[in-house]
């Protein structure tokens, strides 16, 4: 079978986002998601290419002095078929930059992925419905299968107290660490140091496992 899927960009670039910050990553960013939150800034519309997991290879092959392969989107795991004849053709940790919400499809590739970066989508920022259950089975399954996980959640100043305890509450069930990131427009902060700060110390004063990191890339101008 040789598969074919929609690549947006494939990019080398510094980690700007969560624990990995600073760390040299080749980016494939794909061109689906099953989502649809406020905030996104990606175009899906335009500029795909086609590959199949042998064209993809032969590009990606190429870049050497890289930490790590980041899978980001859109949303990778709409692309398990393909996922699936691409990964074990890599000699580098794989980056898994998610969601959250499709562990049906997590299970299928789990084996292939090193780093899961997954993001909550909290109803007040991302304008979606609750998918706190989908997070909880999702992080179920990459606990279940030893994978390192760490927690990236968006706020704004419309965050609630429910939403707080429904992270804190799936964060624990491995102790997971929760990376708050305040939402931003381009380069410029959409919030206040203040409400900043006040989201952040309202979490650590129940679950200390946090750190508040923006999109450090943004401040650096670059992708």
């Amino acid at each position: 079978m040789h598969c074919k899927t929609f690549i947006k960009e494939i990019f080398e670039s510094v980690q700007g986002e969560g624990p990995y910050i600073g760390v040299n990553q080749l980016f494939i960013r794909f061109g689906k998601c099953n989502l649809n939150c406020f905030y996104c800034d990606t175009d899906f519309e335009t500029d795909l290419k086609e590959y199949t997991a042998e064209t993809l290879y032969t590009v990606v092959k190429n870049y050497k002095n890289i930490h790590s392969i980041s899978l980001t989107g859109g949303e990778p795991l709409m692309e398990t078929a393909f996922l699936s004849e691409f990964l074990p053709l890599l000699n580098k940790p794989v980056y898994l930059e998610t969601n959250g919400t499709l562990y049906d499809n997590l299970k299928q590739i789990i084996q292939y992925i090193d780093i899961i970066s997954m993001d909550i989508k909290l109803p007040s920022c991302s304008k979606m419905t609750d998918l706190f259950n989908e997070h909880k089975n999702f992080i179920k399954i990459a606990v279940e299968n030893n994978k390192e996980i760490f927690l990236k959640m968006v706020f704004d100043e419309n965050i609630t107290d429910e939403e707080i305890n429904k992270t804190i509450e799936i964060a624990q069930i491995n102790n997971l660490l929760i990376i708050l990131q305040p939402k931003m427009d381009g380069e410029i902060l959409k919030l206040s140091s203040n409400t900043i700060y006040k989201v952040f110390y309202n979490i650590i004063s129940k679950y200390n496992n946090v750190r508040l990191i923006p999109q450090v890339h943004k401040f650096l101008n670059i992708k």
